[in-house]
């Protein structure tokens, strides 16, 4: 099994705040996006799709997917239950990393990489190259302003994201909020519920990973 990951990229950090949760190890290879390696010929033969992380198994299959390889580590090492431990738990988890990803993720996904100078004419990761479109960047901002009043209504009787447990969930908000910040999206002073949680989630020690 080996690992392919960027220390800077936000994707595979999900995978290893992931793994460090669980206590695996996972041997890694360091893909350099800054100057271009995952568009390389011996990486489009690991992934086409030129993006990071992807997962390599001894048998030569690729997942190239961070939830997917999260699933797949949960699969082979089920405890601690980071997705859940019953088909109800991990349906309710799943939706709920569903819907953090598209209100939250993607949101500030589109607010870094449609300003960021460093990715001009790289809006979208992957093997094409897309423009960066202001307006997009714009409405990313929003959609993260209203996504963390959300969130922070939602932690208001609740420790962790999902509920009484730290999940995958966690993991993905954590994630997206320290995003987020790089375009200078910063949680509101107000949303003391959300801040409290961050700060929580960023004392475990898996938050260095």
């Amino acid at each position: 099994m080996k690992f392919y990951d960027c220390s800077t990229a936000p994707s595979p950090r999900r995978v290893r705040i992931f793994a460090a949760e669980k206590g695996i190890a996972l041997p890694t290879v360091q893909v350099d996006l800054r100057n271009g390696e995952q568009f390389s010929e011996a990486f489009r033969a690991i992934n086409p799709d030129c993006t990071v992380p992807a997962l390599v198994l001894d048998d030569g299959t690729v997942i190239a997917d961070a939830v997917a390889i999260c699933g797949y580590l949960e699969e082979l090492h089920p405890d601690p239950p980071l997705i859940g431990s019953t088909p109800l738990e991990r349906a309710a988890v799943t939706a709920l990393n569903r819907q953090i990803e598209r209100d939250g993720f993607l949101a500030a996904m589109d607010a870094f990489r449609n300003t960021a100078k460093g990715l001009k004419g790289r809006a979208l990761p992957g093997p094409h190259d897309y423009e960066q479109i202001p307006e997009l960047a714009e409405r990313g901002r929003t959609r993260v302003e209203n996504f963390f009043r959300a969130m922070d209504a939602r932690l208001a009787d609740r420790e962790f994201v999902a509920g009484d447990r730290y999940t995958i969930a966690d993991i993905s908000s954590q994630v997206l909020i320290d995003l987020a910040g790089r375009a200078k999206l910063n949680v509101p002073d107000e949303c003391a519920n959300l801040r409290r949680w961050h700060a929580a989630a960023s004392a475990r020690p898996s938050a260095q990973a």
